[in-house]
């Protein structure tokens, strides 16, 4: 089987050296191909991949497009495949990783596979995710993510760390290392391009399972996510909190987003009264109608910065 690997760059110089040889370490015994879509970076990021993999192919979007339009192009600009390894450049892969998710992928119902993720200092990622509800969100608000995430109702986050000891279905994962199947990508087409950042992989993954291609989460399988500011800036956590809203109108109607709008305003005021930057930038986005409205963008990211 061939695996093509989607990475989107921005500004990711510093970070492309381990990615690429983490490659060679993680997928051992795999075909493989690099597809990078640059989201115009201003620094040598485009440079230094075609120095370090000059058989990658390598997309220049000449304007920073978000994620998902970076993995689209990745993937349309790449030779045939047989499976889709979607990665942010700052995951490093342990040896083996890739062969055991492919072996995951043939399990009957399973459409994308996911590994056991820890942070740079060996700690568990919890990546697993239930389907967003508004009784997850007031869970989440009133007992905070962690505790909520123990309960299935209550949380979205999967906060239990005995359930991650074994191969099992979640709604979702966090996207920064998942490995889609040919057939999943076909079945489901693209990523969804209007969200720029954030909810597009919970939308690809729960039209997957629509489709009756689960996500699967392989203990087995192991990688470590490096980086990730979303909880710390203003910006990054007002577009996750907004795309939230918009991937519920997608997915329930109006009446159901305006619901879980109203939770997350909820959530989202009573932290920002604890003086928490990021919170009082998605409460003040929340109750700005235009921002509901706009698509996001680049502009999205550097609002509340």
């Amino acid at each position: 089987m061939t695996v093509l690997v989607a990475v989107v760059t921005y500004n990711s110089e510093r970070l492309l050296a381990d990615l690429i040889d983490g490659l060679r370490v993680g997928l051992d015994g795999v075909k493989w191909h690099l597809a990078v879509a640059d989201n115009a970076s201003r620094d040598a990021s485009v440079a230094t991949v075609r120095r370090l993999a000059p058989e990658a192919t390598v997309v220049e979007m000449g304007r920073n497009a978000g994620y998902a339009a970076g993995i689209n192009a990745a993937v349309a600009a790449s030779p045939a495949h047989d499976a889709i390894l979607v990665l942010n450049p700052d995951v490093r892969l342990a040896p083996g990783c890739i062969s055991t998710l492919l072996d995951a992928l043939r399990v009957p119902g399973t459409g994308i596979a996911v590994p056991n993720i820890v942070d740079g200092d060996g700690e568990l990622i919890y990546t697993m995710r239930r389907e967003p509800s508004v009784l997850r969100t007031l869970g989440d608000a009133f007992l905070g993510a962690r505790r909520a995430g123990r309960f299935g109702p209550l949380g979205e986050v999967v906060a239990d760390e005995r359930l991650y000891s074994e191969e099992r279905f979640a709604d979702w994962a966090e996207g920064s290392t998942m490995l889609v199947s040919a057939e999943c990508w076909e079945r489901c087409g693209p990523w969804d391009e209007s969200f720029f950042l954030y909810s597009e992989e919970t939308d690809f993954a729960l039209r997957a399972r629509d489709a009756g291609l689960g996500t699967r989460y392989v203990p087995a399988a192991r990688a470590i996510h490096l980086e990730g500011d979303s909880r710390v800036s203003p910006g990054l956590w007002s577009l996750l909190t907004l795309n939230k809203v918009r991937l519920h109108r997608k997915r329930k109607g109006r009446a159901r987003a305006g619901a879980l709008w109203a939770a997350l305003v909820l959530r989202e005021s009573s932290r920002a009264l604890l003086g928490k930057r990021p919170s009082r930038a998605a409460t003040r986005d929340l109750l700005t109608p235009s921002r509901l409205r706009e698509r996001p963008g680049p502009a999205s990211v550097v609002r509340w910065s």
